[in-house]
């Protein structure tokens, strides 16, 4: 595999192509808006969303697809969730059967509840049934770009096909280990970002350090019930795409989600929050959908629950905590 595809520009797009840009021949990296791509031709800095990080001179950067996609032996999609079956509909035309396909979009498409991989699935099926990975894990796109080491997972249905993303993407300072429980790996990369938001809002309230150590093992305790009744696997939600990428968001302060929580915890209203930001927190999107999956499979989502009456009902931080303190006493 010589050629990669990077799909979407934003800071974690923009990051995947740095630092896999030494392991193929040509990386070309789509940005959706014109002006943006035209800037970062020029000055080789995403000035928009990574504007630390320069990026390297085998990466081409356009905003058309069917550049982006010629003679692409990987292409690697990067963009938020609720854009991903627009953006691959636009892509049929330029997709050949011989592609791998790997998302590294963490979230649920709202409606369908649908993960990323199905979304690409039911979009390319019309022409040809494709070959489709998911990374996830623990990152944050300025760490990866400036090289710091990172760990992730690659989960597909056919292990020939992980394997051949963990040889392609791995390198001295990304390492991807391989795992076949695809929806282990996406719902906890999605449901993440819900209790993330939680966190944020405890942190806010100044509540300190125990309730978010409780926070974090009662939400892994959530998207493991979710994952399991899906299909996926205990095993994966203790792991990097479960446990390891909720620590970090939950904690880092570079968590956009988490920062969503902190300023609900300030009064500021969600549309103003969302507003005055640049990149999308997808844990305010996946809060409906992961709602709705666990009506669906009969699971129990108390914390998801809460965000949930936070962000579209508008009831006070305060009062979710409450709620959530006051349930009734069980065995853990």
């Amino acid at each position: 595999m010589k050629n990669l595809a990077v799909i979407g520009g934003g800071s974690w797009g923009t990051a995947l192509a740095i630092v896999l840009a030494p392991r193929f021949a040509r990386t070309s990296l789509w940005i959706f808006e014109p002006d943006l791509a035209q800037r970062v031709r020029a000055t080789r800095i995403n000035d928009t969303y990574l504007p630390s990080c320069e990026i390297p001179s085998n990466v081409d950067v356009t905003s058309d697809l069917e550049i982006t996609l010629a003679d692409a032996d990987v292409v690697l999609s990067v963009v938020p969730s609720h854009l991903v079956r627009s953006v691959y509909e636009r892509m049929l035309p330029f997709l050949r059967e011989s592609m791998l396909f790997a998302s590294a979009t963490k979230g649920l498409e709202n409606g369908t509840l649908l993960q990323m991989s199905s979304v690409i699935r039911q979009v390319v099926r019309q022409s040809f049934d494709p070959r489709v990975a998911v990374i996830s894990g623990p990152t944050f796109a300025k760490e990866v770009a400036r090289l710091d080491p990172t760990a992730l997972v690659v989960a597909s249905d056919d292990p020939a096909i992980g394997t051949a993303i963990q040889s392609a993407f791995s390198g001295p300072t990304f390492r991807l280990y391989t795992s076949l429980d695809t929806i282990g790996v996406e719902i906890g990369g999605s449901i993440k970002n819900v209790v993330a938001i939680a966190a944020g809002v405890l942190e806010g309230m100044g509540l300190g350090h125990n309730a978010t150590a409780a926070l974090i093992t009662r939400g892994l305790a959530e998207m493991t019930r979710l994952a399991v009744a899906m299909g996926g696997r205990n095993s994966t939600l203790a792991g990097l795409a479960g446990l390891g990428d909720l620590v970090l968001t939950c904690t880092g302060d570079l968590s956009r989600n988490r920062n969503v929580g902190i300023e609900l915890a300030k009064g500021r209203k969600l549309e103003e929050i969302v507003g005055s930001m640049r990149m999308v927190a997808e844990g305010v999107k996946t809060t409906n959908a992961a709602r709705e999956l666990a009506e669906r499979h009969g699971v129990e989502m108390p914390i998801t629950e809460q965000m949930h009456q936070i962000l579209n009902l508008g009831i006070s931080p305060g009062d979710a905590v409450r709620r959530l303190m006051v349930r009734a006493l069980k065995g853990e």
